[in-house]
């Protein structure tokens, strides 16, 4: 596939050793850079110290912690030496964490301080090895000097066992391998070309796929530099670093930009007023998503390349304004289970609703759907699928077609050109009354652009079709603010209106066996993965 890097981690770190030692490579915004020199010395310190404490090759070493430098230095040293890393996210539960613990059997932990507490709840076993990930500080576990000495790693060697953040309420252990992990770190660059010059702003968490593959290996296979926040990033964090930072390269999910668009455009010109009615004018509304882009442009730091944009479904309106505005991003598809990524474009090649082709070395497929341009489930094939689920060789084989293709239990259609169309996840799919199929997500997609909507979940009740829906509360209480009564009264009130009219407005928009029965306000948050899809499981 390539002339001169091997499909490992050694290869790996070894083509970033021998041709960009001196570039920056990791760090916090605001705070000094470490080089890639001193990040292998780094490496190599922690290697010494695994091996010391009995961490051997195949041996699994879990990794708890928010993203920071040392999480790289961490998630390097134990791949490189022929360990297997188990990444944990942040914010799961108690008992996931417990869990994936116990499943893989990890024999260490890298946990860092700030998780410390929830670590020692969520456990009454603890791997025989912990250690600080902010000072790599050994808090439990038994050292004896040993020679460093580092084992030959082949490509097909197992490197991560990644959990799926539970959108389908069931974690599987994907097992990716070096070949895996490495060659999707290529295919990235395959579709956006990346060089040492450019820096990369990491929002999302390093222990999901998507970030752990295009945003760490991806930039440091070609030498670019990578900065983390201290805290989430919230406007007030985010803001200020995206100035100081000067991204050239971003991966979000929809929601980051969403809530920008809809907060810095869509709220100014769509309240009523001389200038709403100009932005009903079409030519008119593209040159105002022209001018607004460069506004946003600017608030992202002037420089960005590549605003790359996974995880979850893209609202149409939001992406309308993207591509009016100009702005450099691009969409991009793959699971857990492809490393992650398996289709996109670059931002000159984006087209409205439209993920892109196969990425190189991958082969995709529509099952049962190609006659007349009918979805089907998307099938993938490539280097980059994972070798199976950790102890689940019956779901293994279940996920797998007779020849060899992985069955994503996504819904889409290809066209003749091979660029890759999104209709929905094939589970959430609803059978009508009269045979006809029902894409919840479409009908989402008009449902969350009324106003006041934040998201909303449409799901099969008793062989009716129910929304729920979760309005901006706040946003309803200033708008109400003004009147005298009492303000709760009010805001109850207008809710009760707003979910009528959008029961009208919904069903005047999609087709006749799509139309809704009832709307069910959501008070809280749906809850999420890590990539902000919802846990539509929970709402069934």
């Amino acid at each position: 596939m390539t002339n001169h890097i091997d499909l490992t981690f050694t290869g790996l770190l070894n083509h970033n050793k021998q041709n960009f030692s001196q570039n920056k490579a990791l760090g916090f915004d605001n705070e000094r850079m470490m080089t890639y020199a001193e990040m292998h010395k780094h490496i190599e310190s922690v290697q010494q110290k695994l091996i010391n404490l009995g961490v051997k090759p195949g041996d699994k070493v879990a990794l708890f912690s928010n993203n920071a430098p040392n999480w790289g230095i961490a998630y390097f040293s134990v791949v490189s030496m022929g360990a297997v890393i188990v990444p944990i996210l942040p914010d799961l539960q108690s008992e996931e964490i417990k869990n994936i613990l116990e499943h893989s059997e990890a024999k260490a932990i890298f946990a860092s301080e700030k998780l410390k507490d929830k670590l020692d709840k969520a456990c009454d076993y603890l791997p025989e090895t912990v250690i600080t990930i902010d000072n790599f500080k050994v808090e439990k576990g038994e050292s004896k000097p040993v020679e460093l000495s580092l084992p030959d790693i082949h490509e097909d060697d197992l490197a991560a066992i990644i959990y799926t953040s539970g959108a389908t309420g069931k974690s599987k252990g994907v097992m990716l391998t070096h070949k895996n992990l490495v060659t999707n770190a290529i295919q990235g660059h395959n579709v956006q070309p990346i060089n040492e010059d450019d820096r990369f702003l990491s929002v999302l968490p390093l222990s999901h796929a998507y970030e752990n593959t295009l945003g760490l290996l991806l930039p440091v296979l070609y030498g670019a530099s990578v900065t983390y926040l201290r805290k989430p990033p919230t406007a007030a964090i985010l803001m200020p670093a995206l100035k100081r930072v000067q991204p050239t390269m971003m991966l979000t999910v929809p929601m980051i930009i969403e809530k920008v668009v809809r907060n810095k455009v869509f709220a100014r010109f769509e309240k009523g007023g001389f200038i709403t009615m100009l932005y009903q004018f079409l030519p008119l509304r593209k040159l105002i998503h022209y001018l607004a882009g460069k506004i946003i442009k600017s608030a992202f730091g002037g420089q960005l390349k590549f605003f790359g944009i996974g995880g979850a479904r893209l609202d149409k309106k939001v992406e309308r304004f993207l591509l009016d505005a100009k702005f450099p991003y691009a969409i991009g598809y793959g699971l857990t289970e492809t490393a992650p990524l398996s289709a996109g474009c670059n931002p000159d090649n984006t087209k409205l609703r439209s993920i892109g082709p196969a990425v190189k070395w991958v082969q995709l497929k529509i099952s049962n759907g190609q006659d007349g341009g009918n979805p089907g489930e998307v099938l993938i094939k490539g280097p980059n699928v994972m070798k199976g689920y950790y102890k689940n060789p019956e779901l293994t084989q279940e996920v797998f077609t007779d020849d060899n293709y992985f069955r994503t239990g996504d819904l889409g259609a290809l066209n003749v050109k091979g660029r890759l169309y999104l209709k929905g996840r094939s589970k959430n799919m609803i059978v009508g009354a009269n045979g006809e199929n029902i894409y919840p997500e479409d009908i989402e997609t008009v449902i969350n652009n009324y106003a006041y909507v934040i998201e909303s979940v449409v799901i099969e009740r008793k062989g009716k079709l129910i929304a729920l829906v979760h309005f901006n509360r706040q946003e309803i209480e200033e708008k109400v603010n003004h009147l005298r009564e009492d303000i709760q009264t009010l805001v109850d009130k207008k809710m009760d209106e707003l979910t009528s009219e959008l029961h009208d407005f919904v069903n005047a928009r999609v087709r006749k066996n799509a139309r809704l029965q009832a709307i069910v306000v959501q008070n809280y948050e749906f809850e999420k993965t890590a990539t902000h899809k919802i846990k539509r499981f929970m709402y069934q």
